[in-house]
């Protein structure tokens, strides 16, 4: 920018121009916002003075020489006048001016506004110009929108050059004029207004180009675009909501908690605290130091429990807000409030989100940062990274304001946090400056004083303890006049008060939970001295007395209990509609939201309630609550962990359906669905995020999950797996989900084998788990507590299958050195080895009565055993390739091997085929529509689930899932199939040719033609199942193929319906070593991707 510089003699002059990142360059200034005339002094005419008189002759020269003779009254040397600072022949320099001048108006240090419609000869009578200042022509324009709302300091003149008064004398005639809020007009942050309400604005006012009441906005806005004249006021209004709107959603996406809204529900929980309790202490801070001195640039609060730092650091965020206002927005806040009890807040990451979100909340051209090809993971563990280069990238920007991040509660933050205080001292400066609290921990202490510039300020020493017990006086003081007030007095309040004073002693959370004690309905005021009399000396006292009072509800006391102990172990806080159930309230109780906020009223010593949900009164509390014998008698946490997982389950068996909210079509984009009345998730959506932390937190580390456990687990997966994806979808917690299957994995994980796992196997009891290994053994192992029971070594090769007798006495075991062995499961002893086979054995299988052993094996046959003796009954020839799994029927004693389109890698199934697809049959039923986020918008043909196989057991009515080999040195499973969507994705593909058509589940019949299609199931080994031809390919591959060969004969010459269901059916592969996406097609190793969740789209992509 330039300016105007008023000389000694009163004449305006031209400055040199100013660039914009040179900001200490630039002398205070006054600006003048006015409306053009006919006669304005233009940049060419003040270009080479005012010696020639041209701009002197011009009657818009009154105003600048007005403007100029004003500022020099108030002290200021500079002005700018818009009408002749900007060269507006340059259209670069135009441009730039228009995009840059809500920030000039903003950052200066007063703003005049001339009004050449109003006149008075009197200031004495204000109706004599009032009604020509509501119907001046200033308030029409479209450009002095921003020249209103954008300075600190606005006063208003007649033509006379006479004050009629500035923005906070008439903001009850501004408002009314312009139906601006007051918020607005006294400096309040823009971005707090919505964009309807913001865009409102200049509906009743004009501008000479069409264009320009869009272009008056951008500062509103914050937002910078091209200029361009032409393109009419629709076209440009289009423009800055897609501008908005993009910069809205990336903003949105960002944060999952608001701070300021946090920040209101700490000062509304706390009731006047914050506004009683601070102002000695910041008296002794000295705030106005810290943010003065450059060699200051970490300021740490620190003090025990229960001192004060919250309320402390709400008090000095408002402090600076109000600072930040009156200096006309020259410097930034950001703010956020950790909390442990509060999964959302309690990480490095979350604090990250909350401060970017804030940052550009504040200064919304930072969102350039915030770059759309490189999306911030939902995964805190995974996000830091990104979100820290992030913020150091805003923190490094040229046109970044000065800075005030404020930290709250460092020592809650439990995830990251070494890293975060790393980020603190790195990224701290003379321009950037951190505020943070946190109790006195040596880990932070060690961390923060690593880097120069750091300023302690404790609660608990010398003077500034001395200053909280002042600041702990007054509030006490207010709250017992309250307290009279209500009773009409209060006997004994001398007394009253000094005891609380001196109980106190320095620690005010103790203050505001007697006090808080008082206000009990059933508490008179003769009551009071005698309460306060029997409270304990210090926190833990006062809350093991608070913890014994609550027994005095006998009826409820265990209720009570039922209901602390779960807000303790809970990763947030939970909803009213969501506790009852959770906690194991009755059910009468549970149901009525009414009875169980009555039942939480009880505990309120320990909790409160803020807008339907449930907090703890402070991190104390809770510290205090976990370790208390009277909620977890048998010590420790893990049996109430238990139960809310257990609970969980139930919840969502329950409750959990297909297409709970009702969408129209599978692949419904995210932000589409709105939930029914009433929310068929809303008491469910803790347990549906959070079921598997607490398996986890109720299990060992050394020991898995116990066989009911488990059983739970295998029974919910199996009824309502699908349904479970969908909720998860519906509540935008996907991650949540994903990173609770890791969990999963890691708890049903049996490491010992050193190398890659190829077989396992349950005995018929569930009690004990084979597993054949790759390191040539054989491991017994005790899946209830993940313990090797026996070590079985013999076998020169990798063991390619076990399988265990249907009594459980034996085990049979089949290996790559083309021999088969019979153990003793017990002991470890090897019973038999049978030979015969001359090259590697696949599989091995029992009958069901235990008295024959089959065998499948790379020399293409299959053997009959007999177990006990050893014998070779019979050898069965006819396969053309190796045989990969053999069976043997429940209702039949002879065997099944399965034909070449048949053939499945290991015999890890029981029972007879046509029990394994009823069951999947009866599971894909369950596939209902799904919402997901991101960029996958689409719903898989193809799902897995990367954990269990189904199983069917002998008789073939019952089924499971049945545990699988996969990676090295680990047992890890998992099932692969589709649905039957497919046939009717096919069918509107053929019917859309006009081409005739009947189908069922297994046939596709087009033009008199037949094409089988096999629903199955399938489960590949990872790296190996790769290779589909020869040895190698599973049972479901080869039936596949089986479908394409029959396709292929009659694709030349058939309708074009065909070409495109065998387009289909060759991307129907099972996913390959490249990512869940991705699949192979075993002829030409070609991978295609899923590009959408519509067939016909998938059929072009392959194309």
């Amino acid at each position: 920018m330039r300016l105007l510089e008023r000389g000694d003699d009163g004449e305006p002059r031209l400055t040199k121009r100013f660039p914009d990142d040179a900001i200490s360059e630039i002398p205070p200034y006054a600006i003048l916002s006015h409306t053009w005339g006919d006669e304005e002094v233009l940049f060419k005419d003040l270009k080479d003075g005012t010696e020639d008189g041209t701009a002197r002759k011009k009657a818009g020269y009154a105003k600048i020489q007005f403007c100029g003779d004003q500022a020099w009254r108030d002290g200021l040397k500079y002005f700018w006048v818009d009408t002749c600072c900007i060269d507006k022949s340059d259209a670069s320099e135009l441009q730039h001016a228009l995009n840059s001048m809500f920030r000039w108006y903003r950052e200066a240090a007063k703003c005049y506004v001339y009004l050449s419609d109003v006149s008075t000869c009197s200031l004495d009578d204000q109706s004599a110009w009032e009604a020509a200042f509501k119907a001046s022509r200033w308030f029409t324009r479209g450009w002095t929108l921003q020249e209103l709302i954008a300075p600190k300091t606005v006063e208003f003149f007649c033509t006379e050059d006479k004050r009629l008064g500035d923005k906070n004398s008439l903001e009850q005639q501004i408002r009314d004029i312009t139906d601006i809020p007051s918020e607005a007009l006294r400096g309040g942050v823009l971005s707090d207004f919505s964009i309807d309400e913001r865009m409102a604005w200049v509906q009743k006012r004009n501008t000479t180009r069409k264009e320009d009441k869009a272009y008056c906005l951008l500062g509103i806005f914050d937002v910078q675009m091209p200029l361009l004249y032409g393109e009419g006021e629709a076209g440009a209004f289009a423009r800055l909501r897609e501008k908005i709107s993009k910069d809205f959603y990336r903003l949105a996406g960002l944060r999952s908690v608001d701070p300021r809204l946090e920040k209101e529900r700490i000062e509304a929980a706390k009731g006047g605290l914050v506004a009683d309790t601070h102002r000695q202490v910041l008296k002794s801070l000295n705030l106005d130091q810290w943010r003065r001195l450059p060699e200051s640039r970490r300021l740490w609060v620190r003090g025990d429990p229960g001192k004060g730092k919250t309320m402390l650091l709400c008090g000095i965020i408002n402090e600076l807000e109000r600072s930040i206002v009156a200096d006309g927005h020259r410097h930034n806040l950001a703010y956020f409030f950790c909390q442990a009890t509060d999964s959302r807040i309690n990480s490095a990451a979350a604090v990250l989100r909350g401060v970017i979100y804030l940052l550009v909340h504040r200064q919304p051209r930072l969102l350039a940062h915030l770059l759309a090809d490189r999306p911030i993971p939902e995964d805190d563990s995974v996000a830091w990274v990104v979100l820290a280069k992030i913020l150091q990238d805003m923190l490094g920007d040229a046109n970044l304001k000065a800075t005030y991040l404020v930290i709250d509660a460092l020592d809650e933050c439990i995830a990251d946090l070494p890293n975060l205080l790393d980020l603190i001292v790195c990224t701290s400066s003379e321009r950037v400056k951190w505020l943070v609290s946190s109790r006195n921990t040596a880990a932070i202490e060690r961390k923060l004083r690593s880097g120069h510039g750091l300023t302690e300020f404790s609660l608990g020493s010398g003077t500034n303890a001395e200053h909280v017990s002042l600041d702990i006086n007054g509030y006490i003081d207010s709250r017992l006049s309250d307290l009279a007030s209500i009773w009409g007095g209060l006997p004994s309040r001398d007394r009253v008060r000094d005891i609380l004073r001196q109980k106190a002693d320095g620690t005010i959370l103790w203050a505001s939970l007697v006090l808080q004690e008082l206000t009990r309905d059933d508490v008179e005021s003769w009551h009071v001295l005698p309460i306060v009399q029997e409270a304990p000396h210090g926190l833990d006292a006062l809350y093991e007395s608070m913890l014994h009072e609550i027994e005095r509800y006998r009826r409820d006391a265990d209720l009570c209990r039922c209901i602390l102990a779960t807000v303790i172990v809970t990763y947030r806080p939970l909803h009213l509609v969501e506790i009852g159930k959770l906690s194991g309230l009755p059910e009468h109780i549970a149901t009525s939201t009414a009875n169980v906020r009555k039942m939480v009223t009880k505990c309120r010593s320990f909790l409160t309630i803020r807008d339907e949900r449930i907090y703890l009164v402070h991190q104390s509390a809770k510290d205090y609550l976990s370790t208390s014998r009277l909620l977890f008698p048998c010590g420790g946490t893990r049996i109430a962990n238990h139960d809310i997982f257990i609970r969980s389950l139930d919840l969502m068996s329950d409750k959990l359906q297909r297409n709970m909210y009702r969408l129209e079509s599978p692949g419904s984009p995210i932000n589409k669905p709105q939930p029914p009345s009433p929310d068929p998730l809303a008491a469910i959506r803790y347990a549906c995020v959070f079921w598997v932390n607490h398996l986890c937190d109720s299990t060992s580390d050394k020991d898995t999950p116990p066989p009911n456990t488990l059983d739970a687990i295998q029974t919910f997966l199996e009824q309502k797996y699908l349904y479970w994806l969908e909720a998860l979808s519906l509540l935008r917690a996907m991650s949540e989900g994903v990173i609770a299957i890791r969990q999963l994995d890691g708890l049903l994980t049996l490491e010992g084998h050193r190398n890659p796992v190829q077989s396992v196997a349950f005995s018929p009891d569930g009690q004990r788990l084979a597993s054949g290994s790759n390191d040539q053994t054989v491991k017994i192992w005790d899946p209830a507590s993940g313990q090797c029971l026996q070590t079985l070594e013999g076998h020169r090769d990798s063991v390619q299958s076990v399988a265990f007798s249907p009594d459980g006495q034996r085990l049979a075991s089949g290996s790559n050195d083309q021999t088969v062995k019979i153990w003793d499961p017990a002991s470890g002893q090897c019973l038999q080895t049978l030979e015969g086979h001359y090259n590697l054995v696949q599989s091995v299988a029992f009958s069901p009565d235990g008295q024959r052993l089959a065998s499948g094996s790379n020399d293409q046959t299959v053997k009959i055993w007999d177990p006990a003796s050893g014998q070779c009954l019979q050898t069965l020839k006819g396969h053309c390739y190796s045989v990969q799994s053999v069976t043997l029927s429940p209702d039949n004693p002879g065997v099944g091997g399965y034909s070449f389109g048949e053939r499945h890698r290991h015999s890890h199934t029981s029972g007879s085929l046509s029990a394994v697809s009823k069951w999947v049959q009866r599971t894909l039923q369950m596939i209902g529509p799904v919402a997901t986020s991101g960029n996958a918008n689409f719903m898989f043909p193809i799902l897995r689930f990367s954990q269990f196989v189904v199983r069917s057991y002998p008789n073939g009515a019952n089924y499971g899932l049945e545990q699988r080999p996969s990676r090295p040195k680990k047992i890890s499973w998992w099932l692969d199939f589709w649905n039957e969507e497919l046939v009717s994705k096919i069918a509107d593909i053929v019917q859309s040719k006009g081409k005739p058509y009947s189908a069922d589940s297994t046939t596709i019949t087009i033009s008199g033609k037949t094409l089988r299609v096999n629903v199955s199931f399938n489960y590949m080994e990872s790296g190996k199942a790769a290779r589909t031809a020869g040895r190698g390919a599973t049972a479901t591959q080869l039936a596949e193929r089986d479908a394409r060969l029959d396709a292929e004969q009659v694709a030349s010459g058939a309708p074009d319906a065909w070409r495109q269901v065998y387009t289909i059916l060759r991307c129907l592969e099972p996913p390959c070593n490249r990512g869940p996406y991705c699949w192979q097609d075993p002829d030409s190793k070609k991978h295609y991707k899923l590009m959408g969740h519509h067939l016909r789209s998938l059929a072009k992509s392959v194309q």
